[in-house]
């Protein structure tokens, strides 16, 4: 993970951080970097955690070897720095021909690839990892403020990722234990259960089990694809071998997962409906990442929402309107499978007039709690709405410890929101927002489902 603090600022206020016109075979500088590969990529020194000496000699092919790290930091705090080589922006500073921002929900973004080979040594205390940020918007320079997604290849010593562990993935051919932590921007990081020295990946792959689990958006874009180490203890001998960002490349699984099942609806509301479908099957040897959502109004199906299980609620929709849906698996190389057959879904017709609509959005997510805010009711009726109540299901284990806007009540499972006197009326097309904060066991990523206006 990488912190940059406000000296970084100055730096490339000054045009300090920008790559050098030529590239420097040794980079010894705190934030020194440079170009390879005709500007392809860049590789950077990056020692933002301490004021230790590091070096690294830079391979013109798209890598490095720290040939000189003093570091000695307490392993149970941040990392002394971040040598990498990136594809994409990183503060101001970016690569030709990469595409980078893109945003995740675009036609390519599913073809983007990486790979990396690495070299590690015998000692010192290191975790050797992809860094790959997301942001809201297609930021070039600054903090991003979406998601950071580490993939930890390979580990030395007693050292962790942010947060804590909330499950385990497999993706990209192996098994990774899925971390997650909040630092002002969600961390979401993917550690080999056994070390590997290579990886060769679809970026959809680790981002799609993200979205799955509630700590990324689809509306976000990619902005950078970093690989290297963070050491804490020495790290000297530490080497990118090679590195490579674009679309398609060298996966040898060609085979895509077996068509799910046709989806089942149910506890279907006037604007929420709950699928499920029959599990696919990959065969090609790189794991089963995940299920990619499909709706339809008309006769053009797009995505609407991705799953790391065999069920989906989808939300926001219109009341008195049929959806079509459909399921297609992708494996962790980033091969789709044939959609499957359709359901038809129309929701209810809602109440209050038959014009009362409400709409969720999750804020903000931790490993035991979230932020639900706003939630938009809204009259779509044509005469005034006096009075609305809403109501969805709270995910068993889920406690709600606040909220605002609105008068709120649990009853079992079930949520019942009612208005307050200065927001209960409302004329045809107006809208009032109300919000919630709930607590919910660590690790679980269940929000609430099934939200109903009447």
């Amino acid at each position: 993970m990488q912190i940059i603090i406000l000296a970084v600022a100055a730096l490339l206020g000054a045009g300090l951080f920008a790559a050098p016109a030529q590239a420097a075979p040794v980079l010894c500088e705190k934030w020194g970097s440079t170009t390879v590969q005709n500007g392809r990529y860049i590789v950077m020194n990056n020692v933002w955690g301490a004021d230790t000496a590091q070096c690294v000699d830079v391979n013109s092919n798209g890598g490095f070897t720290v040939t000189r790290s003093d570091h000695d930091k307490a392993t149970n705090g941040a990392p002394a720095a971040y040598p990498a080589v990136y594809a994409g922006c990183h503060y101001a500073a970016c690569t030709t021909g990469s595409g980078l921002p893109a945003q995740a929900n675009s036609p390519g973004f599913g073809a983007l690839r990486s790979t990396v080979a690495m070299t590690y040594p015998a000692a010192g205390t290191w975790d050797a990892a992809y860094d790959i940020w997301f942001d809201p918007t297609p930021r070039t320079d600054g903090q991003n403020t979406g998601a950071e997604v580490m993939i930890w290849l390979n580990k030395r010593g007693p050292i962790q990722p942010v947060g804590s562990q909330v499950g385990t993935a497999t993706l990209a051919g192996g098994t990774w234990q899925v971390w997650y932590g909040n630092i002002g921007w969600n961390v979401v990081s993917y550690v080999r259960t056994s070390a590997t020295s290579s990886l060769d990946f679809a970026v959809d792959t680790f981002y799609s089990d993200a979205v799955g689990r509630g700590y990324a958006q689809r509306s976000w874009y990619l902005t950078s694809v970093q690989a290297g180490f963070e050491p804490w203890v020495g790290g000297a001998g530490l080497a990118v071998d090679s590195f490579s960002f674009g679309s398609g490349g060298g996966t040898t699984d060609r085979t895509p997962p077996t068509t799910p099942g046709t989806p089942a609806a149910a506890g279907t509301t006037a604007t929420a409906t709950t699928l499920t479908w029959g599990a696919s099957t990959d065969t090609g040897g790189s794991g089963l990442a995940g299920y990619d959502i499909l709706r339809a109004t008309g006769d053009t199906f797009t995505p609407v929402g991705t799953s790391a299980t065999t069920s989906y609620t989808d939300t926001g929709l219109t009341p008195a309107t049929t959806y079509r849906y459909r399921v297609r698996a992708r494996d962790g190389a980033g091969n789709l499978s044939p959609e499957s057959a359709a359901v038809t879904v129309t929701t209810q017709s809602g109440g209050g007039g038959g014009g009362c609509a409400v709409t969720a959005t999750t804020q903000n997510a931790w490993s035991n709690g979230y932020v639900i805010q706003p939630v938009t009711v809204t009259n779509r009726g044509t005469a005034t709405l006096n009075g609305w109540t809403v109501t969805f299901t709270l995910p068993q284990g889920h406690t709600i410890t606040g909220s605002w806007g609105a008068n709120v009540s649990v009853t079992g499972g079930t949520v019942t929101v009612r208005n307050l006197p200065y927001n209960g009326t409302l004329a045809p097309n107006a809208s009032t927002t109300f919000g919630f904060q709930a607590g919910r066991p660590d690790g679980d990523t269940r929000v609430p489902s099934g939200y109903a206006c009447a």
